[in-house]
């Protein structure tokens, strides 16, 4: 069922556990008390189910201030057993059952295309069926999910949901983070407290109109531990690439510390050279912009307006093969 609109009962089927979207949490944090707690390593299947009520009352009433639900909440938390500061998760993502629509929503002020949308709300519902996603009248297209907003909680306080990113993950809104992917988490507390929400039925890469097509559904992960391995960034592993996250501001700055973070994984992990890491990354380690959601909290008096950015840097699994290319 993966990327297909999933029946009520379809949506739980198969699973080991359930986190139904009555778990909406408005940030990352280690203060709420668990929604579950699991051991990593077994296989086990968890089912976090997301929330677009705020998609469906801002359709309704076209005006911020009529929201009584949560804005871009996340499920969870999961507390993950033996999980340890200076360990990491790695989240392999099995499916993603959407249900039955999405949204296109333009929040006036908000994305790339603020000034030519206007000051007037934009609201769409967005039918999904088993010919795909119908954006427009004219154009169906297939579903290709993902998850928007993944994470762990801080050492103290709490994360948005909303904006920036940070390096416990959150709302980085990647496009990469879809099924058959294993998202690489920092654990900075103990149990880690993994949480998920924003499930996307299909998001251009880098989501410039900041509201993609959201969609509720059911984000089928598993969860094993990497006891030792202190993250920077988040990493995701897909059957054919590593890709580092740089979070920085300004965009120089991330992108420097996502081609270090690929660089000393590299040299420190596949023993390379100096040299030939340099060169491999100079030849074919491509970055991208990410998210729209910036690296740094924004000024309070633009709360939607990012500040600082989350960029992509490539590898090919290919190339740490020896001989790879020749």
């Amino acid at each position: 069922m993966t990327g297909t609109t999933a029946t009520t009962a379809a949506l739980t089927e198969g699973l080991d556990h359930f986190l139904d979207k009555t778990h909406g949490q408005p940030g990352f944090s280690a203060d709420v008390a668990p929604a579950l707690r699991i051991t990593p390593g077994t296989g086990e299947r968890i089912g976090f189910e997301t929330n677009d009520e705020v998609y469906a009352q801002l359709h309704e009433h076209k005006d911020m201030g009529k929201l009584t639900a949560q804005l871009n909440p996340v499920t969870g938390p999961l507390y993950v057993e033996g999980a340890q500061p200076g360990d990491a998760l790695a989240v392999t993502i099995h499916e993603i059952r959407l249900k039955t629509h999405g949204w296109s929503i333009s929040l006036p002020g908000v994305g790339a295309l603020k000034e030519r949308m206007g000051a007037e709300m934009f609201t769409r519902r967005v039918p999904i069926d088993e010919d795909g996603v119908h954006v427009t009248d004219r154009h169906t297209l297939a579903p290709a999910p993902m998850i928007g907003c993944i994470g762990t909680a801080p050492a103290q306080g709490s994360h948005s949901t909303v904006m920036p990113s940070y390096a416990e993950g959150g709302n980085m809104d990647l496009t990469d983070c879809r099924p058959g992917a294993t998202v690489y988490l920092p654990v900075m507390t103990e149990g880690a407290y993994l949480s998920i929400g924003d499930i996307h039925a299909i998001m251009a890469e880098g989501e410039s109109s900041f509201v993609a097509i959201e969609a509720e559904g059911v984000a089928v992960i598993s969860v094993d531990l990497v006891k030792d391995l202190p993250l920077r960034a988040p990493r995701v592993e897909t059957e054919a690439e590593w890709i580092f996250v740089g979070l920085g501001d300004p965009v120089q700055e991330s992108i420097q510390r996502g081609y270090e973070d690929a660089f000393d994984f590299l040299v420190d992990t596949h023993g390379f050279s100096a040299g030939d890491a340099y060169a491999l990354l100079s030849a074919a380690g491509h970055s991208r912009l990410g998210g729209p959601t910036g690296s740094t909290d924004p000024d309070p008096l633009h709360p939607m307006a990012p500040v600082g950015a989350v960029t992509t840097h490539r590898l090919p699994k290919s190339l740490l093969t020896p001989g790879a290319g020749a």
